[in-house]
């Protein structure tokens, strides 16, 4: 219904219509309240005006009931308002457990995405309909906006952290993907398309060529080039904390402050490993800022949270950072080697 109306952009995720549901209230119930303001001001501005013969005489000073009218009803609205949208922004802001996830780097002017099973898109998202797709979100250089109009979907991606997105598209078609936040003299070029395929269309597209490794592989290949793996052993005898199962866990740092294992954290003890100190550990590690594209940061997350937890038990970065032997040399206190920095082949 409400796609008919003049310039109304389309419906084609689940939270369209709750979303233009609002919108709709909102505006509709400012209209109202608007019209009622202007017509009573409109009315007493007629009615009393100077040399009009109306009956001034039994003026209110002070009205209890009308005081309490117009402070409750206004209060009620806006609380029913404010629980309404509270309600679509957590439901909007909390993906589902199973979605299907890509990782999204803004640079300028372009949007680059990557599937987890390594194939990769620039200005273009190709997505099944009907189910639940994730977006995980960083920027190269400037703050960008990824945004479908047609979805009611937007969220910043935001230089050194990560937000998210999530939609289901309830119908194939071919959407308006727009950067919604100025990021420069080509800010208006900076546009793209989602995609959204039948299920088995999209399986057949995401089942074609593929080239390159996934990003947990590359991020594996990236760990062992950089010579991650000399410092954090799975077995936890280096010189570094063991990485397994460590993502998603509660880990202790210097002070007692506990830190969740996420995909911030992981690219803070990369980037900057002693802004935050693993208990028991020193602050060995060297910055790797610089020298490691966003690409390969998130493939870094990748491969982190493709190596846990191991079977049968909880890794020992759980409750009690793992100590190593006495003979070792002094661990590293973030996620990555105690060794000098060296540049990634990464590409940016």
């Amino acid at each position: 219904m409400w796609e008919e109306l003049p310039l109304w952009p389309e419906q084609a995720s689940t939270v369209a219509g709750k979303v233009d549901a609002l919108y709709l209230f909102l505006v509709g119930g400012s209209a109202v309240m608007s019209l009622i303001i202007v017509a009573l001001l409109a009315l007493f501005a007629v009615r009393y005006r100077r040399r009009s013969k109306a009956d001034r005489s039994g003026a209110v000073n002070e009205s209890l009931p009308l005081e309490l009218g117009w402070t409750l009803i206004p209060l009620i609205i806006v609380m029913f308002v404010f629980v309404w949208s509270s309600a679509l922004f957590f439901h909007i802001q909390r993906p589902p457990d199973d979605t299907l996830d890509v990782l999204v780097v803004g640079k300028r002017w372009m949007w680059k995405l990557q599937h987890l099973n390594g194939k990769r898109e620039i200005n273009e998202l190709h997505v099944p309909v009907g189910r639940d797709v994730k977006l995980t979100m960083t920027s190269e250089d400037v703050i960008h906006s990824f945004y479908v109009p047609a979805f009611r979907v937007k969220a910043d991606a935001v230089p050194g952290r990560y937000t998210s997105i999530w939609f289901r598209a309830t119908k194939p078609g071919r959407y308006h993907l727009f950067c919604a936040e100025y990021c420069g003299t080509k800010h208006s070029q900076m546009i793209g398309t989602v995609i959204v395929m039948e299920g088995d269309e999209f399986q057949r597209w995401l089942g074609g060529e593929v080239a390159g490794l996934t990003p947990a592989a590359q991020g594996e290949r990236l760990f062992a080039n950089l010579g991650c793996n000399t410092c954090h052993k799975p077995e936890a005898t280096g010189r570094g904390p063991t990485l397994v199962g460590v993502y998603g866990t509660a880990v202790e740092m210097e002070g007692g402050e506990r830190v969740t294992v996420d995909e911030t954290y992981v690219r803070e003890s990369i980037v900057d490993p002693r802004a935050r100190i693993v208990s028991g550990y020193k602050p060995l590690m060297p910055t790797y800022r610089g020298l490691i594209g966003e690409q390969g940061l998130m493939n870094l997350i990748e491969y982190i949270k493709s190596i846990g937890p191991p079977e049968g038990g909880k890794s020992p970065a759980v409750d009690s950072p793992a100590r190593a032997p006495h003979d070792a040399a002094p661990g590293a206190a973030g996620l990555g080697p105690a060794l000098p920095a060296t540049p990634s082949s990464e590409p940016s």
